[in-house]
């Protein structure tokens, strides 16, 4: 369980043409997200809130299925990454020293909940602000556009 200084969070994912890596799990060779506007990506988040909220979709069986993230394998649980590690692997993987299942399995070993300052400023902002169970408006980070579930 998370405490007061730390969340537990799942989110979805849509990358577009602006997102600061433009490759996925799904898209390694990045050429759907090349071709992804932020106002489509923006629009499929929303429609994608819609059948959540409607009740036609389970948060975590549309975040396996549409998001960009490698959480989507998790249903889009994030837990958290501890900050120095992370850092490391990112820069192996950034060095190409490290291949993204690689990268993928570690972050894994290190799951668990995330305080201030351990994600992107907007993700952070919005996560902490919702209540355990809520699901935020779409979100604008530098990895893409986002729905948060805080989780914890």
């Amino acid at each position: 369980m998370a405490s007061k200084q730390q969340v537990r969070a799942s989110h979805i994912l849509i990358k577009h043409q602006g997102s600061r890596r433009k490759a996925s799990w799904k898209d390694p060779e990045g050429r759907v997200i090349m071709n992804t506007t932020k106002e489509s990506a923006i629009a499929q988040l929303k429609s994608l809130r819609e059948d959540i909220f409607s009740g036609k979709a389970k948060f975590d069986e549309v975040a396996s299925r549409y998001s960009d993230c490698s959480s989507a394998k998790r249903g889009g649980d994030l837990g958290i990454r501890d900050s120095g590690l992370l850092e490391s692997l990112l820069a192996a993987y950034k060095d190409e020293s490290m291949d993204f299942h690689k990268l993928d399995s570690l972050c894994r070993l290190v799951l668990g909940p995330f305080g201030p300052g351990q994600m992107q400023k907007p993700f952070e902002e919005a996560t902490f602000a919702l209540k355990v169970g809520e699901i935020s408006d779409i979100v604008e980070t530098d990895s893409g556009v986002h729905i948060i579930m805080r989780t914890g």
